[in-house]
């Protein structure tokens, strides 16, 4: 991507802005980061957007603006715009259960207490909603990174939904063979509830969810790098994935070379299957920008988008028994549709804008839409796990600080 404006124009100091530099490259220089991109964009024009490091260290070459990455979990903002194209066409109600289209979901149990012979479990007292789904207080949860009898049960009977678990339908199948962890709508728990709205946007639609994607969202926001597999001939470009040691060093994780990511992938994850590239996803978050229109094409409309960036919580994250998630706090921040949604930065304790929506990924990956002060902000880096340092904490205040009309 080329820089397309100078920061003054847009109401950035580019003194200012030049911060994320050094401040990026410190986190290279302690071995803390492999690589790292990062691109502010405000009406539309990208004023900053580098590159820095190396997308394999092993190999040494270098982190580019077309470097293809594991996004995860911004994979979800992806499957909410998929599902609301769906709601648009009057397909379903936000309160219909999801079991009219999986009806294994139908008389999933709830957990209570016990393991085993001894398990006791309860039936639902409300049917789980495509809306529960959409704001993770369905009362599923993920089986890696928790404690737990349920968890465990996840990771024993795969349903993380990992790129070779299977068939989607048999996935969502599986899982709906293991109770929930709380009722539909007690709490907010992150978990696999998008990889299920993934397969309901299957059945609904009538294609693959992969072929969904590429038809109706990829194709025409021009997202051309983006999909649920990397093909041979752009592994070139494919970045190696690391974890943060225990030392603060990095180890490498999974090698562009023999990742499971290469040429073909069995599950269709709506939770955080997608691999994508800093140009595709900002043409993701344009069209989001754009209230559901980017280049004259149109996706969702105004009042949609309105609707999935808005607080669909009766309170903030904090209230739903959420105080914290990765390295930021959750006091002051909402969730609506695949985003979590800035209420009150004082009581976040972070600078930013009431209605700002955002969300990132497990190997640090992240943006943010301040809609008032018209700004786009992604990072890119591919570092296990995504708490691993305070990296959107910082970039906020670098960027937000920036500002000068």
């Amino acid at each position: 991507m080329e820089m397309m404006s100078k920061p003054q124009d847009v109401g950035l100091s580019s003194t200012r802005l030049e911060r994320i530099r050094p401040w990026i490259q410190d986190y290279l220089d302690a071995g803390k980061l492999p690589g790292a991109t990062a691109l502010v964009a405000r009406h539309g024009k990208a004023v900053f957007c580098e590159s820095f490091g190396f997308r394999d260290l092993e190999a040494q070459q270098p982190m580019t603006t077309d470097t293809i990455l594991r996004f995860y979990s911004m994979t979800k903002p992806i499957t909410a715009v998929a599902l609301m194209m769906l709601y648009e066409q009057g397909f379903f109600q936000l309160d219909t259960p999801v079991a009219e289209f999986i009806p294994s979901f139908k008389d999933v149990s709830v957990y209570v207490s016990g393991e085993g012979v001894d398990m006791v479990t309860e039936p639902q007292n409300r049917p789980i909603t495509l809306h529960h789904l959409l704001i993770h207080t369905s009362g599923l949860t993920y089986g890696f990174g928790n404690a737990g009898l349920i968890p465990e049960l996840y990771q024993a009977r795969h349903t993380d939904f990992e790129t070779h678990d299977g068939p989607l339908k048999e996935v969502v199948d599986r899982l709906a063979q293991i109770p929930l962890e709380f009722q539909p709508g007690q709490r907010w728990n992150y978990g696999v509830s998008f990889d299920v709205l993934g397969r309901v946007v299957e059945v609904v639609s009538g294609k693959p969810l992969d072929v969904f994607y590429k038809e109706h969202i990829f194709e025409p926001l021009g997202m051309k790098d983006t999909g649920f597999a990397v093909p041979q001939d752009k592994l070139d470009r494919f970045a190696a994935l690391y974890e943060r040691t225990d030392e603060n060093n990095l180890t490498l994780l999974d090698p562009p070379q023999t990742s499971t990511l290469i040429d073909t992938v069995e599950t269709f994850s709506g939770g955080g299957g997608l691999v994508s590239t800093l140009g595709d996803y900002f043409r993701f978050t344009e069209m989001l920008r754009c209230k559901g229109e980017l280049d004259g094409t149109r996706l969702l409309g105004r009042k949609t988008v309105e609707y999935m960036t808005s607080n669909h919580l009766p309170g903030d994250l904090a209230e739903l028994g959420q105080p914290t998630f990765n390295e930021t706090t959750y006091e002051g921040i909402g969730f609506g549709l695949g985003v979590s949604v800035m209420l009150n930065p004082a009581k976040a304790k972070i600078i930013g804008t009431p209605g700002e929506y955002a969300w990132g990924g497990y190997a640090g990956t992240a943006f943010w839409i301040d809609p008032k002060e018209d700004i786009t902000v992604i990072f890119l880096t591919q570092l296990i796990p995504s708490s691993a340092y305070p990296i959107r904490r910082e970039l906020r205040v670098l960027t937000y600080q920036a500002l000068i009309n």
